[in-house]
């Protein structure tokens, strides 16, 4: 029985980054035998065991072959006599097919310390094509590496599975988990880019697709165009270290102008209402997380007014507020303030100006929650007021503490 450390961590290594999970692979050896050595077994689909001490995860060498569409669509064939080289043979790409064995000597037979060198992202063989959700990992890969480019013949092959039709096979659990970290990566719009470029982007995320070639107006958007500017706020939100649902939320926030009428370009009326739709679909197609989805949604909804909300009185500050439903979720308030600073810096020419309407509404959501209002409610009932009468006591007490804050 031989064990190899193999995929990112040799590749993370190689490239003098921190590494996550470390990932072994065995020779040699059979289920039976691990069980026996105190490995405790955790896979479902091919041969998996956690180690006794250190709860690393150790599989079974193994081959795959190809039985149907989609990426679940595979025999699993894990034997002593399965080789290191058949293991990582059947891995995506060759920076990710390399191990280091017991005395830590590099074992890499298809190129990837090369690759590696060279800064590209290459497919280890034609089996790529074999499993769609490659694709999705390829793009996040390009995401976190994003100084890397792709081969030619990996762009190409990548073409020709969108064409097959094997993305459309693809489950929306493993969409969303790959669009999530590729989400989290230093810069999300390197996804995006390279999943339209292979043509996926549109199979998968027409909403987002479109957005290309819509323009803007030039005076709030130098950068006119719609998509170039979305991208530009992804990468923003991963410059401000935002978390995933601000993220998605800005992912979904303009969503609608790729449904704007072309007679009435570059305006677009009425796109948020729109976009709010768009997200609420693109959550159902793909199973996005409810936190998720309704970040998103509010963001679509309100995020103009946020931009304008520097114009508004306390009164109107505070209706902005109860839609946006900040007195009882201040934290998500806080999210939606982070999107849509997001928004306003993902513009050409805008990146390192100030958006003070975050901390404007911050301010006056800060004073509306200070309003005590069991006493108010108390002295409105005593005056003789009942139903909405009390309510409209309290929200006049948080006005006022809204226009004196402001």
């Amino acid at each position: 029985m031989k064990v190899y450390l193999v995929g990112g961590a040799v590749r993370d290594e190689l490239l003098a980054r921190p590494s996550g999970d470390r990932d072994w692979v065995v020779v040699g050896a059979t289920p039976a035998e691990m069980i026996e050595a105190g490995y405790q077994p955790v896979g479902r689909d091919f041969p998996v065991f956690l180690h006794p001490q250190t709860h690393e995860e150790y599989a079974l060498a193994r081959t795959e072959r190809k039985t149907a569409p989609g990426y679940r669509g595979f025999v699993v064939h894990a034997a002593p006599e399965v080789t290191l080289e058949d293991d990582l043979a059947r891995r995506d790409l060759t920076i990710n097919a390399m191990a280091r064995d017991a005395e830590g000597a590099l074992v890499d037979p298809h190129g990837g310390q090369r690759d590696l060198q060279a800064r590209v992202l290459r497919h280890v063989s034609p089996a790529f094509a074999e499993d769609p959700v490659r694709i999705l990992r390829l793009a996040r890969f390009a995401a976190r590496l994003h100084d890397f480019s792709v081969a030619p013949e990996t762009m190409a092959l990548m073409r020709a599975m969108v064409e097959a039709g094997e993305v459309d096979a693809l489950v929306a659990e493993r969409v969303w988990q790959e669009l999530a970290r590729g989400l989290m990566e230093a810069k999300p719009s390197r996804m995006f880019e390279l999943l339209r470029e292979c043509g996926a982007l549109a199979r998968l995320l027409p909403e987002v697709d479109r957005l290309w070639g819509v323009p803007q107006r030039a005076e709030y958007h130098p950068e006119v165009d719609t998509g170039v500017h979305l991208m530009m706020v992804l990468d923003m939100a991963a410059r401000l270290d935002a978390n995933l649902a601000v993220r998605f939320a800005c992912l979904g926030h303009d969503l609608g102008k790729g449904t704007t009428p072309a007679d009435v370009l570059p305006r677009h009326i009425g796109h948020e209402m729109r976009s709010r739709k768009l997200v609420r679909s693109l959550c159902e197609r793909w199973k996005v997380p409810t936190d998720c989805r309704e970040l998103a949604e509010v963001v679509a909804m309100e995020h103009g007014n946020v931009h304008r909300s520097g114009e508004l009185n306390a009164a109107a500050v505070l209706r902005l507020l109860e839609r946006c439903d900040a007195l009882r979720r201040p934290q998500r308030f806080d999210e939606l303030l982070l999107a849509c600073e997001c928004d306003a810096r993902g513009r050409l020419g805008k990146e390192a100006e100030p958006y003070p309407q975050r901390e404007r509404l911050a301010t006056a959501l800060r004073a509306a929650l200070a309003v005590d209002s069991a006493p108010i409610a108390e002295a409105a009932a005593a005056r003789g007021l009942q139903g909405p009468a009390v309510g409209d006591a309290v929200r006049e007490a948080r006005v006022a503490a809204i226009a004196a804050a402001l």
